[in-house]
């Protein structure tokens, strides 16, 4: 069974995560988190960079998912150029 912990939260909202929890994690000052919460539930979730190897996965499947939708090359570049007037 996983250590359990508590926490409480400070005026301004902030909650510290317990030493044990973030030594285990290997969490880092800087850390940063996609919070989720439902109910009486709330979800933290490292933001963590992707490994080159699945970097190329993701790529490999929206390039599957984009064929599948018929887009082409020249829609793409069209979507760019597009956003880039925008600015």
């Amino acid at each position: 069974m996983v250590p359990l912990s508590t926490t409480k939260m400070s005026s301004k909202g902030q909650i510290v995560i317990p030493e044990d929890i973030r030594n285990r994690l290997g969490l880092k000052p800087g850390a940063q988190f996609v919070v989720v919460g439902q109910n009486d539930v709330v979800i933290l979730k490292t933001i963590t960079k992707p490994s080159m190897n699945e970097f190329d996965q993701l790529i490999s499947e929206a390039r599957k998912q984009a064929r599948k939708a018929g887009m082409k090359k020249t829609d793409i570049n069209a979507a760019i150029q597009e956003v880039r007037k925008r600015k």
